[in-house]
């Protein structure tokens, strides 16, 4: 039987994981092994506006392995199932991740031509408050913080940066603090440890314990 597609499992998985109160951010699948011991790794990436514990990424988890197994989708393969969030280094790529990245830095790329308020076509800056087409965001660092506004249509590319330290309180400030519910920047960064939960089971497995870990992947139930 062949494997589903990513696309066949976003479509299994995306109405619970919705109703769960979640985004769908992703879905992976990769194998390993041939024939008769090929094993499918299943990668769920979720994300919400809510901080995500890891009591609720494993019930989630237990939920999609569930309708899994009801599919059938893998036949007689097994699958080892992998629930997570977004870990620090996560590129922005839809308006729901720019609201959600307020206060952190982020290294951007403008697009060829884009008038750049650094003057290079790549910088780092501190993510402000997201409008519609455009989102502030705050240049010079602890030492000279301003803020300027960019269109979001002359960014190519913002990926969320590490911090091993604290940004400067007015540095912050201009950018609107930290969403709710979120760790200031350079806290669980020096430790390295991300707002990341993975929740790895097995078809037909309930979760068995809860471990935390200084991955960039933290708390795994086996």
């Amino acid at each position: 039987m062949p494997m589903p597609t990513e696309e066949r499992v976003s479509q299994l998985v995306a109405g619970l994981v919705e109703r769960r109160g979640y985004d769908l951010e992703g879905v992976e699948i990769s194998t390993s092994g041939k024939h008769a011991d090929a094993q499918a790794r299943v990668k769920v990436t979720v994300d919400s506006d809510d901080t995500s514990d890891l009591d609720s990424i494993a019930t989630l988890s237990s939920e999609l392995s569930v309708q899994l197994d009801d599919a059938g989708e893998f036949g007689e393969t097994p699958y080892l199932l992998e629930v997570s969030t977004p870990g620090i280094d996560r590129p922005l790529t839809a308006d729901r991740h720019w609201r959600r990245a307020r206060g952190r830095k982020v290294r951007i790329s403008l697009r060829e031509g884009a008038q750049s308020p650094e003057g290079a076509a790549t910088f780092e800056a501190r993510v402000g408050a997201f409008a519609d087409d455009s989102v502030a965001l705050v240049l010079g660092g602890r030492r000279n913080p301003h803020r300027v506004t960019v269109s979001l249509a002359d960014i190519a590319a913002a990926v969320v940066q590490v911090e091993f330290s604290p940004p400067g309180a007015r540095e912050l400030e201009l950018a609107g603090g930290v969403v709710a519910g979120r760790p200031t920047p350079g806290q669980e960064d020096a430790v390295a440890v991300d707002d990341a939960a993975d929740v790895r089971g097995t078809p037909n497995a309930q979760p068995e314990s809860v471990t935390a870990s200084d991955s960039p992947t933290e708390g795994i139930v086996e």
